[in-house]
């Protein structure tokens, strides 16, 4: 037991600062979670403290709406963007020929 003991005092600051290093790991990612407002996870990855009130709904509600306002404005900006390269891209000739065919329409 005493031919131990040197050797259980020379590793002991190593396991010190490696316990010490991950508690303070897991106290700045605490830190950091509750700073930025993720939800606390328990020891098996279930929410502690889950922020679902009114507030919180309502901003998803709105942001889904906005979100598909943006997606159908995206829509039409492809479509107009289609009929742009289409008129770039095609011959004078054909072009012509539409543009005659739309007016003899009107009249």
């Amino acid at each position: 037991m005493v031919d131990k003991l040197p050797f259980i005092q020379e590793i002991f600051p190593m396991i010190a600062v490696i316990v010490a290093l991950a508690i303070g790991g897991w106290v700045i990612t605490t830190w950091l979670r509750i700073k930025n407002g993720y939800p606390l996870d328990g020891s098996w990855g279930q929410a502690l403290y889950p922020k679902h009130n009114d507030e919180t709904i309502e901003r998803v509600k709105l942001l889904s709406q906005e979100n598909a306002q943006l997606r159908a404005e995206l829509g039409s900006i492809k479509d107009r963007l289609a009929n742009v390269e289409r008129i770039v891209t095609d011959s004078a000739h054909s072009l012509d020929r539409e543009i005659e065919q739309l007016r003899g329409k009107s009249n």
